[in-house]
């Protein structure tokens, strides 16, 4: 009750402390929790490493700004199109996991890249001969969430109290957040989740044990992906509009340090490791400003600075917790064995 009730007013809070801005930052954190715990299915669960992962968030973007803006002249609510864009998501991690299935470490990593590099090559180039994604230009004016004719994206008035826009985005996210995390515990505790592991931890055992390693790997492609194609609906309501640049190599790169940092496999440490990645870039931003108070002028660029500080963290934490900052008890008994 606790929990729910500080989640409730986190926004009000964050507003009230930090200003309307961070709310939005709270926003993206939720997206990028989904995002991290669909490629945590990936990764940590399967151990199968995926640097191609921002595909599918492209997809499931595309998939709603296409269904849901005057670029073919369809407006479909957005509770029709999420699961659309899950569905084709899914069925592209199963056109990844396919050819794939006997790749492993870097070989498997090199392939995902290049096919996270393929579909975006594609949306900047599907502009002719017939304009299928608008190319380099993306798509604008895409609908907002509507719910009942009510468009979540503006400020609406509930008992004498003015909840704006951004807050309505913020449970609406926190809704689906939390739906995605619940599906998260039910796979790691069920058969289909103890089957990934056993590939993880040796893919020759459990196939010996009678695992069908095949349709198990296609499998966490498959929902990992859907999780992906979710999360890139929510960030085309969000933002209204989409272009390529926004699914570029660093995306991938980023949501995997995320499960990294938090703890590969465990979902309380892959919420961390989203939360800290998410709100701590941001709060470098005032880097600029301290400067300033300190020195008098900039004597650093802050997005440079930020970027250095941010890999000299990850660093030092990799030396220090190689195991994540939130690791599974199993996983922390790996490790010290290793050791």
């Amino acid at each position: 009750m606790v929990v729910g009730a500080l989640l409730a007013a986190l926004p009000f809070l964050v507003d009230l402390g930090l200003g309307r801005s961070w709310v939005r930052v709270l926003n993206f954190t939720l997206l990028y929790i989904m995002l991290a715990l669909g490629l945590n299915i990936v990764v940590g669960y399967a151990g199968l490493l995926d640097l191609g992962y921002v595909a599918f968030y492209a997809v499931g973007a595309y998939c709603y700004a296409l269904l849901a803006s005057p670029h073919f002249g369809l407006h479909l609510p957005f509770w029709v199109i999420l699961p659309i864009g899950a569905l084709v998501a899914g069925l592209f991690g199963v056109l990844l996991g396919t050819p794939t299935l006997r790749l492993r470490g870097d070989y498997l990593a090199v392939v995902t890249l290049g096919f996270g590099e393929i579909i975006r090559i594609f949306l900047n180039n599907l502009n002719a001969p017939i304009n299928i994604t608008n190319g380099p230009q993306g798509i604008n004016l895409i609908d907002p969430f509507y719910v009942g004719g009510v468009s979540l994206n503006q400020a609406h008035t509930i008992a004498g109290i003015a909840i704006p826009g951004s807050y309505n985005i913020y449970y609406l996210f926190l809704l689906l957040t939390l739906l995605v995390i619940f599906i998260s515990m039910r796979l790691q505790n069920s058969r289909i989740g103890r089957a990934w592991v056993a590939i993880r931890e040796d893919e020759v055992a459990a196939e010996a044990m009678g695992i069908n390693t095949r349709n198990i790997k296609l499998l966490a492609f498959a929902i990992g992906a859907s999780f992906g194609g979710v999360s890139g609906g929510l960030f085309a309501g969000l933002q209204g509009f989409v272009s390529p640049e926004s699914f570029n190599l660093l995306e991938s790169i980023m949501i995997l340090c995320m499960i990294v940092l938090g703890g590969m496999g465990h979902i309380p440490g892959v919420i961390l490791g989203a939360v800290l990645l998410t709100v701590l870039p941001e709060a470098l931003r005032y880097i600029g400003d301290l400067q300033r108070y300190l020195f008098g002028s900039v004597l650093v660029d802050p997005s440079d600075l930020r970027m250095l500080l941010f890999g000299l963290a990850l660093i030092i934490m990799m030396i220090f917790r190689p195991a994540g900052l939130w690791p599974s008890r199993q996983r922390s008994r790996e490790l010290s064995d290793a050791k």
